[in-house]
């Protein structure tokens, strides 16, 4: 086994590719790691999609020293963060950094732990009120225990990256103790669990250990191909000025997923925002580069060109500035702006009725990354930019994203649509900032909410005995009703929240719920509760039957 002294920045770059792909394999594992049995666990899939974003920008450089490869890790963590465990291993990287900017020829083992240390050190800074028994307590432990060990073997990364582990695996299980509704559920924390799989890939990439699909260039699958989006007019500097598209036909020989991935290997060399999916027959490329002839000759190569494009970039973004410049001249700045996460094309419609600038889709099942919030932010030209994250799994990106704009932009702790509903409802346009400030956050205090879904697992709550497929009511994002039927749970449900002070109730139906049950639940509820005034509106949210607003 060979003996490192210092890691360099190609190591560097392999380590945080053989993370992130081992991460990625075990992501659905991750996700099922939720307290709550729901559908929508997305741990794993936030920290993945992190990591895929930091993964392209190191993937792009070559010829980095140590310090700027771990600066670019860094860079393309916070941008792609997205939800609460993504934003913290975000800010785990930018710590990481900080401490070894200045390194240029390598890493030693008593630097890395130290820069482990800054990382757990700004995680905890980033998070208002950290709670012990999640990733922050891993990564913290961990740093804790690589710092002593380099202490004692300070030219022995061997040593440092066997203590991480063990102690990672040790302080995981504690999270249990840490965190009852953790040991409840019979689960440990899934954002540490995250971050000992991508910690164990930089331990493999270190001895040489072979894991699948460990480079990752971009997310290259059927599934990145439905959601990659060039998007040419959000994009920062542009580094690579080509955006060069074309397929692969008719190849010499069936392509291998080896050969494919070894294409994709050299396609980022040479540029960024790669894409090449398909099968043996055929693949569809994409990539931002400078030397396009050298990306079409890579593809020949393979087998037959077809659909050639070329487009200038640089070109594109002068006349949009020009454009913009022309837009900027011949309007103002109005006093407010409204900026929203929505989660399914009814609310969508909803927020649009209400005079909303800006909507980034994600919610439940994908929450936006810190740049998709930048960029819905930046687009909205206004003096004060109200932003209501509407899931608590979204406050935090959104509270990163609005620090990396020079602008007034304002964060409502929104925890559902229904909150940031009725805190747009209470936007007054006359008022001054801090009274609407105040308004609306009242408001969406005022709401609370019920939500009804399927379970995912079996699992024992409180005196809830839950078997997979049943139907569960959460109250306020706690499981409180466990059903047979969708209606029943869902009036059950409401019998817990709905009170004689109350005097609006709201049933949002989802994506895949009939209008005419909502409309007979929503009958019943007039029934039951005649004080109140009853709404059926169509939500279109994915994976949960109906979301029930009171106020």
């Amino acid at each position: 086994m060979k003996d490192i002294k210092k890691i360099d920045a190609l190591m560097f770059r392999e380590m945080v590719n053989a993370g992130s792909a081992l991460l990625d394999k075990n992501r659905d594992i991750i996700n099922a790691l939720n307290v709550f049995p729901v559908p929508d666990g997305d741990t794993g899939t936030n920290m993945s999609m992190t990591m895929l974003s930091a993964c392209r920008e190191i993937n792009t450089k070559e010829n980095l020293k140590a310090g700027e490869a771990v600066a670019a890790v860094a860079k393309g963590a916070l941008r792609g963060a997205r939800g609460n465990s993504g934003v913290i291993l975000s800010q785990l990287y930018r710590g990481f950094s900080k401490a070894l900017e200045e390194v240029e020829d390598g890493i030693t083992p008593a630097l890395f732990a130290a820069a482990l240390k800054n990382g757990a050190d700004t995680a905890y800074k980033a998070v208002m009120k950290p709670k012990e028994g999640t990733i922050l307590t891993v990564a913290r432990v961990i740093a804790d225990e690589a710092i002593h060990q380099a202490q004692k073997t300070p030219d022995d990364f061997h040593a440092l990256f066997n203590i991480m582990l063990s102690s990672g695996e040790i302080i995981l299980k504690k999270t249990q103790d840490m965190l009852p509704q953790l040991k409840q559920a019979g689960v440990v924390d899934a954002g540490g669990k995250g971050l000992l799989l991508i910690y164990a890939g930089y331990f493999a990439a270190f001895k040489g250990e072979h894991i699948d699909d460990a480079v990752v260039v971009s997310a290259g699958d059927a599934q990145a191909e439905e959601a990659f989006v060039d998007d040419h007019d959000s994009m920062g500097e542009i580094k690579f000025a080509y955006c060069t598209e074309y397929f692969v036909q008719n190849p010499y020989n069936n392509l291998t997923d080896t050969e494919i991935l070894t294409f994709r290997r050299k396609l980022s060399r040479i540029g960024d925002c790669v894409l090449a999916v398909g099968d043996n027959s055929m693949l569809k490329v994409h990539l931002h580069t400078n030397d396009p002839g050298k990306a079409l000759q890579y593809g020949l190569m393979l087998g037959e060109l077809a659909d050639i494009k070329v487009d200038n970039m640089i070109q594109q973004r002068r006349d949009k500035d020009a454009e913009k410049e022309e837009d900027d001249r011949n309007s103002e700045p109005k006093e407010y702006g409204l900026v929203t996460v929505s989660l399914g094309e009814g609310f969508s419609e909803i927020f649009n009725d209400l005079g909303v600038d800006a909507i980034v889709e994600g919610g439940q099942t994908m929450n936006p990354s810190i740049e998709d919030l930048a960029q819905a932010v930046e687009s909205v030209n206004a003096q004060t930019i109200f932003m209501l994250p509407n899931n608590g799994n979204v406050i935090l990106a959104a509270q990163q994203a609005a620090q990396l704009i020079d602008k007034n932009i304002v964060v409502l702790p929104t925890k559902n649509v229904a909150m940031g509903l009725a805190a747009i409802v209470a936007f007054q346009p006359d008022f001054p900032p801090e009274e609407n400030e105040k308004r609306m956050n009242e408001a969406a205090e005022r709401v609370r909410t019920g939500t009804i879904t399927y379970a995912v697992r079996d699992t024992h709550m409180e005196e809830l005995d839950i078997k997979e497929g049943s139907i569960i009511g959460l109250r306020n994002g706690e499981v409180t009703v466990n059903g047979l039927s969708i209606e029943d749970t869902a009036l059950e449900l409401m019998k817990q929240i709905v009170t004689d002070d109350d005097s609006l109730i709201t049933v949002y139906y989802g994506e895949g719920t009939l209008q005419e049950d909502a409309d007979a639940l929503g009958a019943q509820l007039e029934e039951i509760y005649p004080m109140c005034d009853v709404q059926v509106q169509n939500g279109g949210q994915p994976l949960y039957y109906y979301l029930l607003s009171v106020e």
